[in-house]
């Protein structure tokens, strides 16, 4: 507006850098630059080597430096960046991706949406549950249920329904018709699906919940959620950004735990983090309801969905990952996490230890800090992921040896324990 004037309080020193860095202090000032990795190693701008054992934000598979993937999404750039997916168009990449990712799918019949992130997955999911009962005659289906401590990305869909209270502070208005419910009582999901049965469009859980603290689900819970979709005619949508590709020891959560959901969420793993990409396996009672009218149109989609060189990064890192060996490595590698972890909270080092596949956390004491004991670990040498102020994270790339794992048990433990 013409003659407005912002003042600035007089404290305000804009010595910040110009990258306002996600999940961050926007006033931090000092981080740590990472320039080079190899494997489960890491080295920052001064030299320092590193452990990385959260593979970087939980999705680092195959580790750092596989110039394989590198050379392949050279080789696509040089020939074809990439080009639209939109009607009429497709692309080769994208067209090698879907097939090869349908061919690992857990969910029979299924076809693959593909887009940036796992927050587009998620709000992809949630959009297409919606269109998906409209077009199955149900436009009155629109409640989404999700369940506190669930973390499901942070665009304005995601952020609706994540149970993590402190990250939907401030931004305003959110989706309506999104709800919560408790983690882990599945008498609270059945009540309210009864008293709601005939609104309600899908339900999405992380079948192992990640950043909220790495929370197995209970016995039976997944088990329950499926039967009570199916009774009330929802969808069940697995969001396996973190736990997919191989995390838990088979492609999939939904393999690990025996449980087929309508739709599933994917990222992270996808490409080991080399380029981005997410998408969403539509499963047969969704492409169904998509496919019943020949003159439907699908009004949903982004510029990169199908980015053929990040296809390119996908289907290199997928060929890593089953050459190697490393959804049966991840077996190993949890075994040894949980092994380790554990016998800290046997001696009493830490309260308790909890976690699945080759996904692992540390129950912290009441004295202890989160925060306190990773920026400890991080002068010691290992990268792991502190939640809240109670838990201390570990998800190392696949290729971690045994005895890095070994490093980071002893590390943490060092930490822990004030060293």
């Amino acid at each position: 507006m013409e003659g407005r004037t912002t003042v600035l309080p007089t404290s305000v020193k804009f010595m910040t850098g110009p990258l306002l860095h996600a999940f961050a202090k926007p006033s931090k000032t000092d981080f740590i630059s990472i320039v080079r990795g190899k494997g489960s190693l890491l080295w920052d701008a001064n030299g320092r080597q590193y452990i990385d054992a959260i593979g970087s934000l939980w999705y680092c598979q195959v580790g750092h430096g596989r110039t394989e993937i590198a050379e392949a999404v050279a080789a696509q750039i040089s020939t074809l960046e990439t080009y639209s997916t939109f009607d009429p168009f497709t692309n080769q990449k994208a067209d090698e991706l879907a097939a090869k990712l349908q061919s690992i799918s857990a969910l029979p019949k299924s076809r693959v949406f593909l887009c940036g992130s796992g927050s587009e997955a998620v709000d992809t999911a949630m959009k297409l549950a919606r269109v998906a009962q409209g077009q199955a005659g149900h436009p009155e289906r629109t409640i989404i249920i999700s369940r506190m401590r669930g973390y499901h990305g942070t665009n304005y869909g995601g952020t609706s329904a994540q149970g993590l209270p402190l990250n939907k502070q401030g931004f305003g208005q959110l989706l309506p018709e999104v709800v919560q419910v408790d983690s882990d009582n599945l008498e609270d999901l059945a009540k309210f699906m009864s008293d709601n049965s005939k609104k309600i469009a899908a339900v999405i859980v992380e079948p192992l919940q990640g950043a909220g603290g790495v929370w197995p689900p209970p016995p039976g819970y997944l088990e329950g959620a499926r039967k009570l979709c199916d009774q009330h005619g929802a969808f069940l949508i697995f969001d396996e950004v973190i736990s997919g590709f191989g995390r838990m020891g088979t492609w999939f959560a939904a393999d690990h735990y025996g449980v087929t959901p309508d739709m599933l969420c994917f990222a992270k793993g996808v490409t080991s983090g080399y380029q981005p990409l997410g998408g969403v396996y539509v499963g047969a009672a969704v492409r169904e309801a998509l496919e019943s009218d020949p003159n439907f149109f699908l009004r949903h989609g982004y510029t990169y969905s199908g980015h053929s060189s990040v296809c390119a990064a996908a289907l290199a890192n997928l060929a890593i990952i089953e050459r190697e060996g490393l959804v049966e490595r991840a077996k190993h590698v949890g075994a040894r996490l949980s092994k380790g972890l554990g016998a800290l909270a046997t001696d009493g080092t830490i309260d308790h230890v909890r976690g699945d596949g080759a996904v692992w956390a540390a129950g912290l004491k009441p004295d202890q800090n989160s925060v306190t004991i990773r920026d400890r670990m991080i002068e010691l040498g290992v990268i792991a992921r502190a939640i809240n102020t109670d838990t201390v994270a570990f998800c190392p790339p696949l290729v971690v040896t045994d005895e890095e794992l070994d490093t980071m048990i002893d590390t943490f433990a060092n930490a822990a324990m004030g060293k």
